[in-house]
């Protein structure tokens, strides 16, 4: 039998070294590693399981072997997903795995979501919160990245509606174009800047030579040109290949 006095043990699935009176002495506790437990209500200590060898009480009503993982609230949905290798909550008939994103998602979104590798293992493009094993709800955006669904809900209240990552639009923004085309079509420019200048649709990756206006993410790409209707996404954010801008505010 293995020394337990230098095994991580626990209470109940809480972290005995978490609660520790001296900052000092804590530590983050690897959960699949601990060995031993102590029972809260009779102070045994006896091998990591659900219920007390001694006493026979329940440690937990949600209790995982894989991850050493104990909790009472079973509201949570609790489940253990083999492929993330992690315990989630929300239930596990609400989600699926998909194995190129590496992760866990909604189940409205199987066969519904544009794939991208490991897309989950990074993260968020806002809040830098590690995205894998955080507890807040996940969009995954048009492009296939992902990002926390109140950052991505913050960003359209401050009129941002691009793709942090690749600047892809997030939503539909046709609307949006006819609008600014109304724009550009009552503010015709001055004759010395009735020039083509060359532009890049972050959208569908499409270089066109199209007409210069101040309003530069009014410019339609030439797919965006040629019917609306059929790419209502196209255009979100087209970056110009030049200095014409600066040039122009100077």
């Amino acid at each position: 039998m293995e020394d337990s006095a230098s095994q991580p043990r626990e209470h109940f699935g809480k972290m005995q070294f978490g609660s520790l009176s001296k900052p000092k002495d804590r530590h983050e506790l690897v959960r699949r590693d601990v060995k031993q437990v102590i029972c809260s209500v009779c102070d045994a200590e006896q091998e990591v399981a659900k219920v007390c060898s001694n006493c026979g009480v329940n440690m937990g009503e949600y209790y995982c072997e894989i991850c050493k993982f104990y909790d009472d609230d079973t509201n949570k949905g609790q489940f253990h997903c083999d492929e993330c290798g992690i315990c989630r909550v929300g239930g596990r008939e609400k989600f699926f795995h998909c194995a190129k994103c590496g992760s866990c998602y909604s189940i409205s979104l199987q066969n519904n979501h544009q794939c991208v590798e490991n897309s989950m293992k990074n993260h968020c493009p806002v809040c830098y919160e590690y995205l894998f094993d955080s507890t807040k709800l996940t969009t995954i955006m048009s492009c296939g990245h992902t990002m926390h669904m109140e950052c991505c809900q913050d960003m359209a209240t401050h009129d941002q509606y691009r793709c942090p990552i690749c600047s892809k639009s997030i939503f539909d923004m046709s609307e949006h174009w006819r609008d600014l085309d109304w724009e550009i079509e009552a503010v015709p420019m001055p004759e010395k800047y009735n020039i083509e200048v060359s532009i890049l649709c972050n959208d569908c990756n499409t270089t066109s030579a199209v007409s210069f206006h101040i309003l530069a993410v009014a410019f339609y790409c030439i797919t965006m040109a040629k019917e609306i209707t059929d790419f209502p996404d196209c255009s979100a954010s087209l970056e110009f290949m030049g200095d014409i801008v600066d040039d122009c505010r100077s």
